[in-house]
């Protein structure tokens, strides 16, 4: 399994914008306040991936008197859940930033400036999903193996000091 490149959210993230404009163009007259259900939503979800993914992150290396191990099963699940939510916070702050956009121009009446607002915090609240949920992506990989030819030379060291 490839991690999730930044590029390919860059690219979902901008498609949700696009319709997102689109859409709000055509129809902005008939549609309600914008909810803002969303922005303490992504900020949970952001807050919990980063805190799995440092307990994670300390389970897998060792640290900090981690002493069972975790389970590879858990592990796949986690990466699961951070690759989803990396593209669901990508799109959904997509499709905030092109509502965003929209309302920009009407900052002077009072409800596209409240939804102003709210795009904006729903943006911002997306952002810290994405990088939380890279975050946890990367915390799941598996530590690097001992490298067996640092290995052999303290093994040849401590032999010289045997002998010595």
């Amino acid at each position: 399994m490839q991690m999730t490149r930044p590029a390919t959210l860059a690219v979902i993230f901008a498609l949700g914008a696009v319709v997102a404009w689109l859409a709000t163009r055509a129809t902005f007259e008939n549609l309600p306040l914008l909810p803002i259900t969303a922005v303490p939503a992504l900020g949970a979800l952001a807050i919990a991936e980063a805190a799995v993914g440092r307990h994670i992150r300390n389970r897998l290396t060792g640290r900090r008197g981690a002493t069972k191990p975790v389970a590879p099963i858990a592990v796949a699940r986690l990466v699961a859940l951070a690759k989803a939510s990396s593209a669901a916070a990508a799109a959904l702050g997509g499709l905030a930033a092109g509502y965003l956009i929209f309302v920009l121009g009407s900052l002077d009446k009072s409800i596209p400036a409240r939804d102003a607002r709210v795009a904006g915090a729903t943006v911002a609240a997306a952002v810290a999903l994405i990088a939380a949920a890279l975050y946890l992506e990367r915390c799941c990989r598996a530590p690097e193996p001992p490298d067996d030819s640092d290995d052999e030379s303290e093994r040849e060291r401590d032999s010289w000091q045997w002998h010595a």
